[in-house]
């Protein structure tokens, strides 16, 4: 006797607002970094304006996809629109990675050919940037622990507002000795501050959009949990993947007891609250009864549940 069981579940993110009004702060402040950057010829604000242009564009395809991730499923994307935000958190990442090629070259030819800045110009830019991406980091903070895209997002207010603090320190001591190298300096470790921030969100995006293992959930673990579960007798072609950043899928097939349909329903129910543990909700199980495995007949009883 086989019973496949279809357990469906989605989340819903409320952060669009707080996205949008992030993007469009960020995208002004842009202007105005450049702006000073190009009067104080600082390096390292033209290099900080080009991080927070990337910071707007992953705060605007954030929102983006978490607009698609609160649509419901439909007849031509069953599975909904979850990795619509895993999709822009690896665009983003991506997009950090040449900005931090260019200003590594850049930087390198300020070092041999080091330019006078404006000290106190890159002070005042560079705590504005700190208090506004501050902000927007507080306003994100709820969200990133479990949403892929929102955490892009977060990493690159936090990557940013550390480079602010680097900034501050290097006009001051750019005012106190004079050391014009300290600029292309200090853009060349914001460079390679964004590197570090964008190669953990290429690694976790690429995986789920590989269908990798979501990270976190061990198959044995999962599999010994199943077992435990009375009346299993074995579980195999087990498949796990994520559907999304915080949205997590499961396949398998499981060998039971020989018994009725009623009393293995209870065994789902068992198996589907062990499986919530792990944070997988949606889950495809096919029971495969003992006394049908060991037999060539085919006997077969097909349940769905949506939740």
């Amino acid at each position: 006797m086989r019973i496949v069981v279809n357990v469906h579940s989605h989340s819903h993110s409320g952060t669009g607002k707080v996205l949008t009004w992030s993007s469009a702060a960020t995208l002004i402040f842009v202007v105005i970094e450049v702006v000073a950057g190009l009067r104080a010829s600082s390096l390292a604000l033209l290099s900080d304006a080009g991080h927070n242009f990337t910071d707007a564009l992953a705060l605007v395809l954030a929102a983006f996809a978490a607009s698609l991730q609160s649509k419901p499923a439909d007849d031509k994307k069953t599975f909904g629109y979850h990795r619509a935000g895993v999709l822009a958190a690896f665009v983003n990442a991506i997009t950090l990675i040449l900005i931090a090629g260019f200003i590594f070259y850049e930087g390198w030819q300020r070092l041999l050919n080091p330019k006078p800045v404006g000290s106190g110009t890159m002070l005042i830019v560079a705590a504005a940037a700190l208090i506004l991406n501050g902000a927007i980091m507080w306003s994100l903070h709820a969200d990133r622990k479990h949403d892929l895209n929102i955490r892009a997002a977060f990493i690159h207010m936090m990557g940013d507002a550390l480079g602010a603090v680097g900034i501050i320190a290097g006009a001051i001591a750019i005012r106190y000795t004079g050391w014009q190298q300290i600029d292309p300096a200090l853009s060349i470790v914001i460079g390679g501050l964004i590197v570090w921030t964008a190669w953990d969100i290429i690694k976790e995006s690429l995986n789920v959009l590989l269908e990798g293992l979501p990270s976190g959930i061990a198959l044995g673990a999962v599999t010994d949990a199943m077992r435990t579960v009375e009346g299993v007798v074995d579980v195999h072609d087990l498949h796990i993947w994520s559907l999304g950043s915080n949205a997590h899928a499961l396949c398998c097939h499981v060998l039971i007891e020989d018994m009725p349909p009623s009393a293995s329903d209870t065994i789902l129910r068992q198996i589907n609250q062990v499986l919530s543990s792990f944070h997988i909700h949606h889950t495809t199980i096919q029971f495969e009864h003992a006394k049908c495995a060991l037999s060539d007949s085919r006997c077969s009883i097909v349940m769905h549940h949506e939740h």
